[in-house]
């Protein structure tokens, strides 16, 4: 017997270190975002939520001429919105920069040009040259819904060898990986709404299983046709003015809109080896089903409370650790009671008097995008984690009637309020997303661990003109790329021009067509 009890000691940390890892919190290392209003940048999706802006605009002129709108929601073929969340340029794609011919180009779903472009970003913002990963145990997980793209299905004469790959939704994620030459697990998750924030959930899964090292993960949607737009307003289920009211009395339906977010994940221990910046961590995920319910579209409130508590006990957190809520919160007036009624009974009982989970939707911003819209949440949360806020919910002035606020421990987020890092307790918030086909998920953010500040080394700093190494595929490449550097160091008096000099050279990818320009400070970049 005591000579087993060495064997028996190593069988028990061997179970101990798998069950550590499996509940290892994941680190949010960058992000990356297009978004309606012309936001390219999460820095810029920051400055619409801190304003309080409304990214909600006209019809796109991609439709334009297709004699759409009339008021009535009895005409067939037409939608009584003229408004939604529409992202600008879908159609520009810089095909020769992914090594893609333009003759497939053309074929390719936006949603696919968007995907790499933002993937891209995601890795260069976390200081990854894309092309150090090649053949290394990259996942990515997107989630997408059924592309539109062109009329080609009835016209044989267009298939051309690219159609097909162009339009498949499981390329959305492939396309990634052989872009990139990673060799991790490419998976594409379809499951309406809820599609980015389950395949979040499943690149979680895979970074603690060991399954892959780094992931990207995200979600995309680009309307290229006014489908939903049409069949909706048959269904009445449209906002007239193409906004969501999330939780407000005035929810008068869903205002549709497109997007795309990618963010890129390592476990937190491996974040921290390679000394990345944490943005926040995710704590817990889940993910559920509605299974029978009162109608294969409708949202069912048991389940959603469910799939809050599973991912609650994933993170071993109670209904009590949670400060905010970034919901579903579509704008109507069957889901908007179902989801607050849910997260009442989870969050409610107990409740500690003047601390309400706050409540809010960054789809009163920007309209619901559908397949990103989680991700698109998490983006959002990150970001007020950062910036210790946590933005109003637009048209919630009057919260709504159908909603049982007293004593639910829910307050609806109808001014902005501060939310700073403190040494009593540790921000952390939930995100949820349900989908059209019954599919709920929902995941726990919170804020990064604190970095204690050591004592650098007194070293020199350089003085006077350095060298800022910039490149692009050609000279037109090269100035833009010069132009966005200097556009982003514009006003940031506080960031070393030796700090961008070190990231130009070891961070971003260097390209045929190179300059080293001579930079004292920003305005030298233009």
């Amino acid at each position: 017997m005591q000579a087993a009890l060495p064997a028996i000691r190593a069988l028990q940390k061997r179970a101990a270190d798998l069950e550590a890892k499996q509940s290892e919190p994941i680190a949010v290392v960058s992000m990356a975002c297009r978004l309606p209003g012309g936001i390219d940048t999460p820095e810029g999706f920051w400055e619409l939520l801190a304003s309080g802006g409304d990214a909600v605009g006209g019809l796109p002129e991609r439709w334009t001429g297709l004699d759409l709108y009339d008021p009535d929601p009895e005409a067939v073929g037409k939608t009584y919105a003229q408004d939604g969340g529409f992202l600008d340029g879908v159609e520009d794609f810089d095909a020769s920069f992914f090594g893609i011919s333009p003759r497939e180009a053309v074929s390719m779903d936006p949603q696919q040009r968007l995907v790499l472009e933002a993937s891209w970003e995601a890795l260069e913002r976390a200081g990854i040259r894309p092309d150090s990963l090649m053949e290394s145990r990259t996942g990515v997980y997107l989630g997408t819904m059924s592309s539109d793209y062109g009329h080609l299905g009835r016209d044989l004469d267009a298939l051309d060898g690219y159609v097909s790959t162009g339009k498949a939704s499981s390329v959305v994620s492939g396309r990634v990986s052989y872009t990139l030459g990673l060799q991790g697990p490419a998976v594409t998750v379809d499951t309406a709404c809820s599609s980015s924030l389950v395949a979040l959930h499943l690149a979680v899964q895979a970074l603690r299983q060991g399954e892959c090292e780094l992931a990207l993960a995200g979600g995309v949607t680009v309307m290229s046709a006014p489908s939903l737009f049409v069949e909706f307003s048959r269904l009445k289920g449209m906002a007239a003015d193409g906004r969501c009211k999330s939780f407000s009395a005035g929810a008068d339906g869903a205002g549709w809109a497109e997007g795309v977010g990618v963010i890129a994940l390592k476990r937190l221990s491996a974040a921290q080896r390679d000394g990345d910046r944490v943005l926040a961590v995710i704590r817990g995920s889940a993910v559920n089903q509605d299974g029978r319910s009162q109608g294969l579209t409708a949202p069912n409130g048991p389940s959603q409370q469910r799939v809050i508590q599973d991912a609650l006990s994933a993170a071993r957190l109670t209904p009590a650790d949670i400060d905010a809520i970034e919901a579903h919160g579509t704008g109507t007036s069957l889901g908007d009671p179902i989801e607050a009624g849910a997260l009442a009974e989870v969050f409610g009982p107990g409740r500690e008097e003047g601390r309400p989970v706050w409540l809010g939707s960054s789809k009163s911003n920007i309209g619901h995008a559908q397949a990103a819209a989680g991700v698109i949440g998490v983006i959002k949360m990150v970001l007020a984690l950062e910036h210790g806020v946590l933005p109003k919910t637009l048209h919630a002035e009057e919260p709504t009637p159908l909603i049982e606020w007293d004593h639910s421990g829910l307050e609806l987020l109808q001014e902005a309020r501060a939310w700073e890092r403190g040494t009593e307790r540790t921000r952390r918030a939930g995100v949820s997303s349900f989908g059209l086909s019954g599919t709920n998920a929902h995941v726990v953010l919170e804020e990064a661990p604190a970095v204690r500040e050591a004592a650098e080394p007194v070293a020199e700093v350089p003085t006077g003109p350095l060298p800022v190494v910039v490149s692009g595929r050609d000279e037109v490449a090269l100035r833009e790329q010069a132009g966005r550097w200097a556009d982003w160091l514009e006003g940031r008096s506080e960031v070393s021009v030796a700090d961008v000099a070190v990231t130009a050279a070891r961070h971003r990818s260097h390209f045929e067509s190179r300059a080293s320009v001579v930079a004292a400070d920003s305005a030298a970049l233009v």
